[in-house]
C-alpha cells in the first residue's frame, strides 16, 4: 500500500500546474512561417561561375531542403506564394591536407574542401518589396580523392550546395 505524502501531492500539482499553463504563454510547434505564406516555388538559379552544374545542383538543394523543413509547399512559379530568386556568386577549391611522397619532396592535395558563396532574395509575386531581403549563405565541404577527382570533386561541389541551401530555407522560414 502506497502511502500519499504532501511532497507527493504538492509534486504532481506543480507538474499539473506546468502542464497546464504552458499552452497559454504562446509557444507552440510547427512552423514559424509568415501565416499567409503556404508555398514556394523556386526560380532558375544563376551561375556567375565557371562551375559546371552548379546551378542544377544548388537549385535541387534547394527543393529538397524545402521539402524536408516541410514549412513551405514546393509549387510551381504561377501558383506559388512567394519565389525564390539567386545566383551563385563563387565557388572556390583548396587543399587543406597534403600527402607526401618521394621522402617528402613532392607534395600532392589528400583533401580538398570547396566552398560556394549563394545569394537569394525571396519576392512576393507583383510586389516591388522582397519578402526576404538579399542575403548571401555560404556552404563548405571537404573531400578527398581515392580514384576520379573529377567525381569527388562534384560530389564535394554537391555537398557544398546542400550545405547553402540548408542555410536559405533556415533564413526564409525564419526570417520573421
Amino acid at each position: 500500500m502506497k502511502i500519499i505524502t504532501i511532497k507527493n501531492i504538492t509534486s504532481t500539482l506543480l507538474l499539473l500546474t506546468l502542464v497546464l499553463a504552458l499552452p497559454g504563454c504562446g509557444y507552440k510547434m510547427g512552423s514559424i512561417m509568415h501565416p499567409q505564406v503556404k508555398s514556394i516555388a523556386i526560380a532558375p538559379i544563376k551561375n556567375d561561375t565557371l562551375e559546371p552544374f552548379a546551378s542544377a545542383n544548388m537549385r535541387q538543394s534547394l527543393c529538397e531542403q524545402f521539402q524536408f523543413d516541410n514549412s513551405l509547399k514546393l509549387k510551381q512559379i504561377p501558383t506559388a506564394d512567394c519565389i525564390l530568386y539567386g545566383k551563385i556568386i563563387e565557388v572556390t577549391t583548396a587543399a587543406t591536407m597534403e600527402d607526401s611522397v618521394d621522402n617528402e619532396q613532392t607534395y600532392r592535395a589528400a583533401e580538398w574542401r570547396v566552398s560556394i558563396v549563394f545569394e537569394f532574395v525571396v519576392m512576393i509575386p507583383g510586389r516591388k518589396k522582397p519578402l526576404i531581403k538579399k542575403r548571401r549563405v555560404s556552404g563548405t565541404a571537404k573531400y578527398q580523392v581515392a580514384a576520379d577527382q573529377a567525381i569527388t570533386r562534384r560530389r564535394g561541389v554537391q555537398q557544398a550546395c546542400r550545405n547553402a541551401a540548408e542555410q536559405a530555407v533556415v533564413y526564409t522560414t525564419e526570417a520573421w
